[in-house]
């Protein structure tokens, strides 16, 4: 079931740098972020929503400064043509809430050839245990 609440009635419910992020399009600070260097087991959500997004094991380090997974789960994400800052890029939003996540590029490891770099503040975190 798709979430749609107003960008007020979010800005209610989240911390400021999770609104800012979310439902601003904005970016943390590299390095910065909780799950920048986090690899237990287990899968991370949207913060606005719960949505499962990401499984651990497509977790890698990208050197980027934030958390970077090689795949999304089925029908976790949309993609969109993002020509913010001079660049063309594509953005990767919550298919549930529609909160930007951050964007995917092509330069990621094998099996995809991709690397998703998210926010860590987009993102909630279940261990393996409590699913």
């Amino acid at each position: 079931m798709r979430v749609k609440l107003t960008n007020p009635e979010y800005k209610k419910l989240l911390l400021p740098e999770v609104y800012s992020v979310t439902r601003e399009h904005g970016t943390e600070a590299p390095f910065s972020g909780k799950y920048n260097s986090h690899y237990e087991t287990g899968t991370y959500s949207c913060i606005c929503c719960d949505a499962l997004l990401f499984d651990s094991s497509t977790k890698f380090d990208s050197k980027s400064g934030w958390p970077s997974f090689y795949n999304a789960l089925p029908n976790a994400l949309q993609e969109i043509k993002d020509k913010s800052y001079g660049m063309i890029r594509t953005e990767v939003l919550c298919n549930n809430c529609d909160a930007h996540l951050g964007h995917v590029f092509e330069d990621g490891p094998a099996p995809s050839g991709l690397r998703y770099c998210i926010n860590s503040v987009c993102l909630d975190f279940k261990p393996s245990e409590d699913l």
